[in-house]
């Protein structure tokens, strides 16, 4: 079992807490942070801006399909980023944590 971090921008606080806590009550995720993030895109034939928060979800590999899912389902974008970054390397303790936290039962 692969770890990995997954990306996710959403609009609010709110909204970036809401999906955070959700992956981790389900035990999809061990961990989630979220920052505020200033992103520049480009969306229906214009450059645009906005403050959106940024999701970091510590996960395992196994899990991602999951995690995708329950993010487009919470999510208030049509089209939400969701993007998987495989771990090359992390401390074997942190990797065992992630492993631990994901395997228990929920409550």
């Amino acid at each position: 079992m692969e770890a990995v971090l997954i990306y996710v921008t959403c609009p609010s606080l709110e909204e970036a807490r809401k999906i955070g806590r959700k992956l981790v009550e389900e035990r999809l995720a061990a961990c989630v942070n979220i920052f505020p993030v200033n992103s520049i895109y480009f969306w229906e034939g214009e450059v645009k801006g906005a403050l959106e928060f940024a999701l970091i979800i510590k996960t395992l590999e196994e899990k991602y399909e999951d995690i995708e899912k329950m993010v487009k389902d919470l999510h208030s974008y049509d089209n939400p980023c969701v993007v998987c970054l495989k771990v090359f390397k992390a401390s074997e303790n942190f990797v065992g944590w992630i492993r631990n936290v994901i395997s228990e039962p929920r409550k």
